[in-house]
């Protein structure tokens, strides 16, 4: 092997390790949610924050992280959202209250927004051809291995109590891979721009991350403020200022065409309709991490390391399942095998509430296997082929533009569900609240199955080639989304 492809292949392993590492991050959080809330004496609205304020953060930051590295170089950027990701993960660890865990956790976030959109940009401005095609495969190996992991990390850690430290080990964790990523980074990864870069629309951030805040606050407080008149003020405010920043949008794309958003990809009705679907069931996933969690670990009174290898099963069935829909499925079926997998997560999602209604305090982990390989299953048919289903009416020349938008959109969706668990997770103990939280999902669900039937019946673009338009300004577009 020669010395450029040893620096390649060496450069392709540290953006890997980085993006399993923020993959990681976004699953091993949840399992630690109990130990946190009782170490730290949280209340729900904070417990909502330590996970939806990740999700915003990374959510709003994604584009402009993106756009930051086509024009300043993808390999500093890169860099920069390490380096800021692994001192938040610092912070995060060393925290010594509620309220400074929920302001380092949007600090990580927004340091995520910097470094993920760079792993498939440097991907793509290194490798070429049938090489990229293999690279791409790996990436979907890191990205299923970083789903069975994540939970089971979370609990060990948590469950070891290194050092008397409780959950902070799932942060520090991130301190020697963020090191050594930057270490190894500075010196094999290879610097590129993109030939003409867009400018920034500081503008537009601005009043998007405004909008979204005055919309989630209320939501995630509501709850223990006897939701107040002045939340439903702010959220009706909150529409206002998104409804300004569509108007915004469209008058900075006619006056020098750079804006944050390209409304114009809306015309295509596919692409209007994928991304709410993104964003809906965006938010079933968002709702569904977290009160799982709590169900198992509140309402049942389980171990970190019990709930870990609960919920084995699910990310098997899920990853298997991704593959499988790519692979055979899809290219035969088109949008059914989408539409079937809502279906499917619904039908487990029910089997559950079932469940845990028969069963109550006295569940055991084997009954929670069918439900939770019909759940994996469903969504692993969904997480895969979906961005490709919604770019395949986008023009080519906007491939780029769109997967960022669809992936932030995703992201969104994730935020909007855990901020709606205070609405969600309601009921005269955790076992009920938790069935009448699975019913929110399988409405949302529901909702996901009408809206698909927008998608073209067959996807225009090959898998790797909508991959490829995720890298250039949001995130990998076959990225499962799962609770931050």
């Amino acid at each position: 092997m020669s010395t450029t492809d040893r620096r390649r292949w060496l450069a392709l392993a540290v953006v890997m390790t980085a993006s399993f590492m923020d993959l990681v991050d976004a699953t091993i959080v949840n399992i630690a949610i109990p130990s946190i809330q009782r170490d730290t004496g949280a209340g729900f609205s904070a417990i909502q924050w330590i996970t939806a304020g990740y999700a915003l953060a990374f959510a709003v930051g994604l584009i402009t992280g993106g756009r930051l590295g086509d024009i300043y170089g993808r390999k500093r950027v890169f860099l920069i959202g390490t380096a800021g990701f692994t001192a938040a993960s610092l912070l995060c660890g060393l925290a010594a209250n509620p309220e400074m865990l929920v302001a380092t956790r949007m600090l990580q976030g927004a340091a995520a927004a910097l470094m993920v959109p760079q792993v498939l940009s440097i991907i793509h401005a290194t490798f070429s051809g049938e090489e990229r095609g293999k690279v791409f495969g790996m990436f979907g190996a890191i990205i299923g291995l970083a789903a069975v992991t994540g939970p089971l990390l979370g609990a060990l850690l948590t469950q070891w109590n290194l050092f008397g430290l409780e959950w902070r080990p799932i942060f520090l964790i991130n301190l020697p891979v963020g090191i050594a990523g930057l270490l190894l980074g500075r010196r094999f990864i290879d610097e590129s721009k993109a030939p003409k870069a867009l400018k920034l629309d500081l503008v537009g951030v601005a009043l998007a991350t405004a909008g979204l805040l005055m919309v989630m606050y209320p939501l995630v407080q509501g709850r223990e403020l006897g939701w107040p008149v002045w939340g439903y003020v702010l959220m009706a405010g909150g529409l206002a200022v998104l409804a300004g920043f569509v108007r915004y949008e469209r008058s900075k794309s006619a006056r020098d065409g750079s804006p944050l958003v390209e409304l114009s990809l809306f015309r295509a009705k596919s692409f209007a309709a994928g991304v709410g679907v993104q964003l809906v069931f965006g938010a079933a996933c968002g709702i569904f991490f977290l009160v799982w969690t709590l169900y198992m670990q509140i309402g049942l009174g389980w171990s970190p390391l019990h709930a870990g290898l609960t919920g084995l099963p699910f990310s098997v069935a899920c990853s298997a399942a991704a593959g499988m829909s790519v692979q055979l499925l899809v290219p035969r079926f088109g949008r059914k095998v989408l539409q079937g997998g809502a279906l499917i997560t619904a039908a487990g999602a029910l089997i559950y509430i079932w469940e845990s209604a028969r069963y109550g305090q006295g569940v055991h982990s084997w009954q929670m296997a069918l439900p939770l390989v019909v759940m994996g299953a469903g969504m692993g048919m969904i997480f895969a082929p979906l961005t490709d289903a919604i770019l395949s009416e986008v023009p080519k020349e906007h491939a780029g533009s769109a997967s960022g938008l669809i992936n932030t959109t995703n992201q969104l969706g994730n935020a909007f569900g855990l901020a709606l668990v205070s609405v969600a997770f309601t009921g005269s103990t955790v076992v009920h609240a938790f069935g009448h939280a699975m019913l929110w999902m399988v409405g949302a669900l529901a909702v996901v199955v009408l809206l698909m039937a927008a998608l073209p019946k067959r996807g225009a673009h090959a898998p790797e080639a909508a991959a490829v338009a995720g890298s250039e300004v949001g995130a990998p577009a076959d990225e499962p989304v799962l609770v931050g």
